[in-house]
């Protein structure tokens, strides 16, 4: 499976949300609301995730392996750094 478009819309607020994303497997399956996070170790990538009735979030949706969590963390990482230097907003 290969990640085949990542799109980045940055958030213009001074919080840990830097910006939302989302991305395209093999041109046929898209997932949506994936976060960008400026966390205590710098930047990551969370997945899209509801709010539990106990106030914990469950993802929805999620890589299976390190692998795939590896990429899918460079290449928004990547394109969050393009629209940065871009100032897409």
């Amino acid at each position: 499976m290969n990640i085949t478009d990542v799109r980045v819309h940055l958030r213009n607020r001074e919080d840990h949300l830097k910006a939302f994303a989302s991305i395209t497997l093999d041109d046929a399956f898209a997932v949506k609301d994936l976060k960008v996070i400026e966390g205590a170790r710098g930047l990551f990538v969370s997945m899209p995730s509801r709010k539990l009735p106990d106030g914990k979030y469950l993802d929805v949706a999620h890589p299976i392996t390190k692998e795939m969590r590896d990429e899918l963390q460079t290449r928004v990482l990547e394109a969050y750094q393009r629209a940065l230097e871009a100032g897409v907003a």
